[in-house]
């Protein structure tokens, strides 16, 4: 008889804050493409969520060659690796039509909840700020979208959930603030 190994593993209480504390978020820069235009000269829809994807790998994801790597930047990428992420909800929502700007875009990136084996990603989307800090307080110029992504932590040899470790969990905490509130959910 086969188990499910997430199944025998204590259950665990989702970590989210019940006041926002005095939160630190992560600061960064993505590219905006030509192809990731639409027609209309904007940010295509689908394409928010690139830019996304690629905040959360420069953030999330231990990069040996990068001389200064994220505070966050905990998890091992690539082939023989042995977790990876997976991810299993994503939601956006925009307030205002992304533009291509030469400097690109300015994500805002921390983390709404954390339970036993997932994290969820909150994100914002602002005009680049010249000279911002890579962490710091909340931004408060007005976002382009605010987004949401749900990532379970997997085994890879069996792609069963397993836990956050310790130390993951260490190194998210200075980043833990209250989860988007998004103003149309059903």
């Amino acid at each position: 008889m086969t188990t499910d190994p997430a199944a025998e593993m204590p259950a665990e209480t989702p970590v989210t804050p019940a006041t926002p504390p005095a939160t630190t978020r992560l600061r960064i820069p993505v590219a905006v493409r030509w192809s990731d235009l639409d027609a209309y000269g904007h940010v295509n829809n689908a394409q928010a969520f690139t830019l996304l994807e690629e905040a959360r790998i420069e953030a999330f994801w231990a990069n040996p060659e990068r001389p200064d790597p994220w505070p966050t930047a905990i998890l091992a990428m690539g082939h023989g690796a042995p977790v990876q992420t997976l991810v299993a909800r994503q939601e956006m929502e925009y307030a205002r039509p992304m533009p291509h700007l030469r400097s690109g875009l300015l994500v805002q990136l921390w983390i709404g909840r954390m339970g036993g084996s997932s994290i969820e990603v909150c994100y914002s989307i602002h005009d680049p700020e010249p000279g911002t800090a890579r962490t710091g307080p909340p931004l408060t110029s007005p976002p382009y979208a605010v987004a949401a992504t749900t990532l379970v932590m997997v085994t890879t040899a069996t792609g069963a959930p397993t836990r956050l470790l310790p130390e993951h969990r260490e190194a998210l905490m200075p980043y833990l603030d209250t989860p988007v509130a998004f103003r149309h959910r059903r």
